[in-house]
């Protein structure tokens, strides 16, 4: 995805507007079944990029007698984001389920041409500037200036993938900041609900070699602009609690 900004802000794919002055100091996240609305004042709030004109569709929907998030996109890109300050300390469960049309038949989780999916899950943490080189910290600088964004650090990417198998984690191909997992892969659960329970802390440890710092925010996300193919994907509740 984001095949479009600029080359400053495409080294930070995945990080880029996922963070702003006020955060959701509670753990909980607003639950999808409990809302009235996807208003701003939800809880949920849209997360667009520059130079991409053409945003998913997100609405409230009843499917399979629940309220759920129904996502479309068809060559755009854009996502829902929550807003969060939360330590993780030694485990962190982060639980959701979500249905999918659909995969992309060009869909890659290794080609940034084909870094799309139906279905993915943001969590972005907090930016750690004494463990950033000099150039590191002067290239966001300067993306926060441009775009009046404080931005977050490294994230975790949970994608219903197309090529990548499930189980396998892999640098997403703009940033080696951002590590895509794949949950599910292919299309032979297309159509199915699909439960997902994932320890943040054991995936970034595993992504990253240490241990997490603060998580900012969590998002979900459906997007074809490199593939320019369309899917329809359904997100049920996305809970986070500590782990055993």
């Amino acid at each position: 995805m984001l095949q479009n900004i600029p080359a400053i802000t495409g080294l930070l794919l995945a990080c880029t507007l996922l963070t702003a002055n006020g955060v959701q100091a509670a753990p909980g996240l607003p639950a999808f079944s409990e809302l009235s609305s996807l208003d701003a004042e939800s809880g949920w709030e849209p997360l667009e990029f520059p130079k991409i004109e053409q945003h998913s569709r997100y609405q409230l929907v009843t499917e399979d007698g629940q309220q759920v998030v129904r996502s479309d996109t068809n060559g755009g890109a854009s996502g829902l984001i929550a807003r969060i300050a939360l330590d993780p300390g030694d485990s962190l469960s982060l639980r959701w389920r979500w249905k999918v049309s659909n995969v992309f038949e060009q869909g890659d989780a290794r080609e940034k041409s084909g870094d799309d999916y139906p279905a993915r899950i943001y969590v972005a943490f907090e930016f750690q500037p004494d463990k950033a080189g000099f150039f590191e910290r002067a290239k966001r600088k300067a993306v926060e200036v441009l775009f009046g964004e404080t931005l977050p650090g490294n994230a975790l990417n949970y994608i219903w993938a197309n090529k990548l198998p499930a189980g396998e984690m892999v640098p997403n191909p703009y940033t080696d900041r951002t590590v895509m997992i794949a949950t599910q892969s292919g299309s032979a659960q297309a159509g199915t609900w699909v439960t997902v329970e994932r320890d943040i802390v054991a995936d970034y440890r595993a992504a990253f070699g240490e241990n997490p710092p603060p998580l900012v925010g969590i998002a979900i996300m459906s997007d074809s602009d490199n593939t320019g193919e369309k899917a329809t994907a359904w997100y049920g509740d996305i809970t986070i609690e500590p782990g055993p």
